[in-house]
């Protein structure tokens, strides 16, 4: 008897894959055949989080974890601005797992990190053995070829950003995605919780140069980033110290980078920095040759990107393509946000410029 495509299996209703195709989303299993290829022009855009939200409501409703297929067994909405991407070298989804759920354990070449948008104590991404909370805002990160699944223990649904390098990989370099599924859905937690934050916090283990705990064929000339989770309390504590003591930047506002908690320094992975920026004023107008992706934590406001206008709000999702004059807007006393971009990778060639525009 023919075993039938699980892909075949997947129904949505007519309103969710309206959704969808109104508002340029895509589940993430159907974006497989569209990897590697690449736009030349990327434009500025936007994803309100009100039709993000009415989509992955949709897929929820419609798509059970278990019968999505192997090795796509994350239920996530992926704001498409190239094929199967925001960029031509940055992924973000937003994924949610109901109450009761897990999706399963895999690992992959591809860093990747999690910024929590509706988090809980109880909901747990499970990174090299150890789980790591998911709490509003937190940041957690995925090291290159290290297993990992994400288990919700509460009684609601969390959500959250997926940002991996996956189109610079696949894309760009024209590299083939390495990937594996664990043989069991959850992986054994090995690790007390804290574990990996106590040793990169101030104290360092002295056999630092033994460790063999990030196994795999990923080994580069510098640290690699571990399992780490950034707690947001204080990153939001830093950023107001900063805005209490210190001038902004005159692009980015008081602005304070994820670094690598190996290092101590940024980038947090060797391909994407992240940074929490907290305006109270106009940022001036520039330009850069690096693609920025942004979270809107707090707030509202306005980004000019050359002679378009993105108005945005909480949890809205907007991108600035490279070489586009932009400066930022804050509506009242302040906004957050949450910013990504590929500068170090252009950094890492010496190919990274930024200038302000010519009068």
């Amino acid at each position: 008897m023919a075993t039938e495509d699980p892909e075949d299996l997947l129904e949505m209703s007519a309103d969710t894959r309206g959704l969808l195709d109104e508002h340029d989303l895509v589940p993430l299993w159907e974006v497989e055949d569209e990897m590697g290829s690449l736009v030349d022009d990327i434009g500025a855009n936007i994803w309100k989080w009100e039709d993000i939200q009415a989509a992955i409501d949709g897929i929820e409703a419609d798509v059970p974890i278990e019968d999505l297929p192997p090795g796509f067994q994350r239920r996530v909405a992926v704001p498409i601005n190239a094929p199967h991407a925001i960029s031509n070298t940055i992924y973000v989804g937003v994924q949610t797992v109901s109450p009761g759920e897990t999706a399963p354990a895999h690992r992959h070449a591809s860093s990747a990190l999690r910024f929590t948008i509706d988090g809980h104590e109880d909901m747990k991404t499970v990174v090299a053995g150890e789980e790591f909370p998911m709490r509003d805002h937190d940041l957690i990160t995925t090291p290159q070829w290290e297993w990992h699944d994400h288990v919700n223990d509460s009684d609601e649904t969390a959500a959250w950003l997926d940002i991996l390098d996956l189109p610079l990989f696949l894309d760009t370099l024209n590299n083939s995605h390495v990937f594996e599924n664990h043989e069991l859905e959850r992986q054994p937690v090995t690790k007390t919780q804290g574990y990996w934050d106590s040793q990169y916090g101030r104290g360092r283990p002295t056999n630092g140069d033994d460790d063999d705990s990030i196994p795999g064929p990923f080994e580069g000339d510098r640290a690699a980033t571990p399992p780490y989770r950034f707690g947001w309390a204080e990153m939001v504590e830093a950023l107001r110290q900063h805005a209490d003591n210190d001038d902004p930047d005159p692009y980015d506002g008081h602005s304070m980078a994820y670094v690598n908690p190996a290092t101590g320094e940024p980038p947090v992975t060797p391909t994407m920095s992240f940074r929490a920026q907290l305006l109270q004023e106009a940022t001036d107008d520039h330009f850069h040759n690096s693609t920025e992706v942004y979270f809107v934590i707090e707030g509202e406001g306005v980004t000019h990107v050359g002679d378009e206008a993105l108005e945005w709000g909480e949890k809205d999702i907007f991108v600035v393509p490279p070489d586009e004059i932009h400066h930022h807007e804050p509506e009242g006393e302040e906004a957050i946000l949450l910013g990504i971009t590929d500068e170090p990778v252009l950094r890492a060639l010496n190919f990274y410029a930024e200038a302000e525009p010519s009068s």
